[in-house]
């Protein structure tokens, strides 16, 4: 469906000189994309006091917010992020969308991204570029809830709140880490990937890259798409035509960024209420894992929600659709606004 345009939506795009990431690289210019909307609201100080900052997911870019499963459902009035309202922030993560990735011309000379490096720059992006010091909200969609554990460790003063969809803050492992696994070898060890110096997109790893499909997908969305063998295969042969319009150097670094996510050893440094909103049929974040509880527990003011699994779920593309879950956080938006 077609992006719906916001009042006074703004894209532009902040280059940063000399920017270094942890593995110890640097990239003489790193451009960050920033898709703005709403109406800044000053206080005496001149400071902007209802940033809302939107992340995305893996495999979404700051544009993705403006769909109306998400933006429809979401910034419209009287909805929980009325753009009439709150300054919304949605930007593109390094590697994605039109911040700089390795298929700017890098290839696989692109620095070795990680997702501490994502926070950083946005968090650049909001002080330096749009003179934002303090959020009220950082709420983000899988890649973008993992993002939104770190943002409130590594920088615990910089909101009132965090809501992290679809995510779970403890290392990359089990079923979410091996899928991922499984495409970066195939792409690693497909013949014409040629260490990243490609001159055609390679073809072959694209056999395997519907896996992350179905280990996102639920089992009874993909039977409903797919009742029969026919079915099944027209599904596959989208699914490789979706992963066939993508750079194979930009799809391993996105993959590869997350490895070392781990946020588990320091949510003690997270001051902001959190709300966590994670789904029952969600294979990526299995529920039965314990994950979350055990992580909400060590957390002042923070509590979570896992949503049942219905006809209007998707598994861990629920995410993308706000209509399932935008009441919980339309109560999570209220309290924040009651007096304390």
């Amino acid at each position: 469906m077609a992006a719906t345009s916001w009042p006074n939506q703004v894209e532009s795009v902040f280059t940063i000189k000399d920017f270094q990431f942890g593995s110890g690289e640097k990239l003489d210019e790193l451009r960050q994309r920033v898709i703005t909307f709403g109406t800044p609201i000053r206080n005496a100080d001149g400071d902007i006091t209802n940033a809302v900052l939107l992340l995305h997911n893996t495999t979404g870019t700051g544009a993705t917010w403006l769909l109306p499963e998400l933006g429809g459902e979401l910034f419209g009035p009287e909805q929980p992020l009325d753009a009439r309202k709150y300054f919304l922030i949605a930007g593109d993560m390094i590697g994605f969308g039109r911040s700089s990735k390795p298929s700017d011309g890098l290839r696989a000379r692109f620095p070795r991204y990680r997702y501490v490096d994502m926070v950083v720059a946005q968090h650049r992006v909001l002080v330096e570029h749009l003179g934002v010091r303090h959020v009220r909200l950082v709420i983000g969609l899988s890649m973008g809830g993992m993002l939104t554990w770190m943002f409130g460790e590594m920088f615990p003063d910089f909101m009132d709140a965090l809501v992290p969809i679809a995510s779970q803050p403890g290392p990359m492992s089990g079923r979410n880490w091996i899928q991922r696994r499984i495409n970066i070898e195939a792409i690693r060890n497909d013949p014409e990937w040629n260490n990243g110096d490609y001159e055609r997109n390679p073809s072959r790893w694209v056999l395997t890259a519907p896996i992350g499909a179905l280990m996102t997908q639920s089992v009874v969305r993909i039977q409903e798409m797919a009742p029969t063998r026919a079915a099944a295969d027209a599904l596959y042969r989208r699914f490789v035509e979706r992963a066939q319009a993508g750079d194979a150097n930009d799809r391993l670094y996105q993959l590869e960024s997350s490895m070392d996510y781990d946020p588990s050893g320091a949510l003690d440094r997270i001051k902001a209420p959190l709300f966590a909103i994670n789904f029952a049929d969600d294979e990526l974040n299995p529920p039965e894992l314990g994950v979350l509880e055990a992580a909400i527990a060590k957390i002042p003011n923070a509590r979570s929600v896992t949503l049942s699994a219905g006809p209007s779920t998707q598994g861990h593309y629920t995410t993308m659709r706000a209509a399932v879950w935008q009441r919980n956080l339309a109560e999570f938006i209220a309290e924040l606004d009651q007096p304390r």
